[in-house]
Formats: C-alpha cells, structure tokens, sequence
C-alpha cells in the first residue's frame, strides 16, 4: 500500500510540478504527517525532491527528472477504457484505479504532449446521464461487473415489469450504459438466446462456483445496436400527420422523444400557407403520442388518426376547464 503511494506522489510531481503538502495529503487522502513521512522515505531512495519553505512553497523535483516507474497494473489498464466516464467508473469498482492509471500516463507523456492532456481535461467533460433524471440505484453492479469478467454463473432475483418478481439463472455477457441507465445483457443458464435486464431491477445477485464458455463470435455491440433497432421497430409501428407551427419545430428536438425528432429532421415537409410544417410521425401507441404532443401545447395540431386528434382534443378541454376561462 505505503509502495504504491509513494509512486503515486512521485509520479504527481512529475506531471503536476510543485505541490504542496497539504494538495498531496488531499489528493492521497491521508495526514499531512503521512506527507512528511513519505517524502523523506523518497529522499531516502534517491529520489531527488527537495522543499521549498513559506506561502509559496511545496515539494517539487529536480529539474529534468522523470521517473521510468510507469508500469500499469490489470486493472488500471481495464479502466482506461473509462477514461472519459469517472462516475461509471466508480460505479463499476474503478474509480480509484482509473485514477491512478490516468496519473501514470500523465507522468509517461512527455511535457507538451502532458500539456495538451491537462487543456483537454480543463475543456471537455462527459456527463453522460440525460437531463432532470434520477440516477439508478444499482448495488449489484460492481457484482455483475465482476461476473461478467470472469465468467461466472449469476443467480439474480428480478423485478420485471409490473412488479413481478423472478428468479434466473444467468451467463453474464456484458453491461451497457445508456442514457445513464445499466443494462445487463445475459443468456440463460445452460445455453439460449442473450437478452437484456434492467441492472436497478435486480433485486439480490449471488455468483455461483460455475463458470461459462462465451458463445463463439457473440459481440457486444452489435448485439446491443441490433436488439436496440429491433425495440425501436417494434415500438413504433404507426404514423400520425401533424403541423407543427415555426415554434414547434423548433422545440420538438427538445421535446420530443428521439425518435421521433430524427425523424421529423432527416427529411424537408412541406410548409403550408400559415407557416406550419406539415409532418408524418412515427407514433408508438395513442396515449403514448398524446403524452408526447401535449409538450408541444398549441405549436402542434394532429390531423390524423381521428383517434389520437380525439384524445388532443379531450386533453385540451380538459386543461381549458381546470384553468378556466382567462
């Protein structure tokens, strides 16, 4: 443990510069006695750090020194894959070795390659969880995670829709992060098709002594692409003719699902004499459309089915008699 701290502070010098002992004590999450301590023991090894005393001072290296101590461990390589993800990262078990890679390669980069990693790091971030949504609690993650790696049999108990709940015995596959929900993607014990859980919707995760042989050729991404284009077809098997008001074009890649404002963009409709683009849909059932219209308020107008512009209509009056007249 003292070991890898000690490369840690090494290698922090060296990629950051000066740092104070307190900035270090902070980083490593220990005293700043420790600080002291593990400093001298550096000194010790050879290590040429020195101090600099007073407001401005801190621990730096001798100018021109770079460690050659940059080997990556298993994990810390696993977790790059991560690198632009810290809180799936964390969520998985890889936080801290995520961090720890990253110093490393940091402090093996040379100096304006290091530079321009630090100016990326400042401008870009991914925050990949959609807007005003709650994220998932998911304590069996870093479980399935885990299994999926070494391939072995989970016993899962899960809540499928309607709350029932089931019991299954899985060969985990892989896990998939989208719109900042997990999934895992499972066949079933003994052999069969994958198919995709909910990970918040696994109730109770044991790992079982059996392992698994991966099924020859089974990719993850194209599995997930595919069952992902597959859903979509499913979901959305009808049409609804709509105007849309210059406003609502322009709110529905915001208030739309996304399906449904690809689709309203990847081709020109027509624009009739009121300025009102005239649109087909895909819709994927008639309370879903009306939920997903009414966002649009009065920028969008349904022309068709009958049934769908009846329910517009209900749902208008509705709000017409609990605001009352203005």
């Amino acid at each position: 443990m003292r070991a890898s701290r000690l490369l840690s502070l090494l290698l922090m010098l060296q990629s950051r510069g000066r740092m104070t002992a307190r900035e270090l004590a902070d980083e490593l999450e220990v005293s700043i006695r420790t600080i002291y301590r593990d400093m001298d023991a550096l000194s010790a090894s050879g290590v040429p750090v020195y101090a600099d005393r007073g407001p401005d001072g801190g621990y730096s290296l001798l100018e021109g020194y770079r460690t050659q101590l940059t080997g990556m461990s298993a994990e810390e390589a696993d977790s790059l894959a991560l690198a632009g993800m810290p809180g799936p990262a964390a969520e998985l078990g890889l936080g801290r070795v995520l961090a720890a890679a990253q110093l490393k390669v940091q402090a093996a980069l040379p100096t304006e390659l290091a530079e321009r990693s630090r100016r990326i790091a400042e401008r870009f971030h991914l925050d990949a969880p959609g807007w005003f949504r709650e994220a998932d609690h998911v304590p069996t993650l870093t479980g399935i995670a885990d299994a999926v790696w070494n391939q072995r049999v989970v016993r899962i108990r899960y809540r499928r829709w309607g709350d029932e709940e089931v019991e299954r015995e899985l060969e985990p596959l892989g896990v998939v992060l989208k719109g900042g929900v997990w999934y895992l993607v499972a066949a079933p014990g003994g052999g069969g098709s994958a198919r995709t859980y909910r990970v918040a919707r696994v109730l109770s995760l044991e790992t079982l002594d059996a392992r698994f042989d991966r099924p020859e050729g089974f990719d993850l991404w194209r599995y997930w692409n595919e069952r992902s284009s597959e859903l979509t077809a499913a979901l959305y098997q009808a049409e609804a003719a709509v105007r849309l008001s210059p406003s609502g074009m322009e709110l529905a890649p915001v208030a739309l699902r996304p399906h449904t404002a690809r689709a309203l963009a990847e081709r020109e409709w027509p624009v009739d004499d009121d300025g009102w683009t005239c649109a087909v849909i895909p819709i994927e059932s008639i309370a879903g459309a009306r939920s997903e219209l009414l966002a649009l308020g009065g920028e969008v107008e349904v022309v068709s089915p009958a049934a769908l512009r009846e329910q517009m209509r209900e749902a208008a009056s509705a709000l017409g008699a609990l605001y009352g007249p203005g």
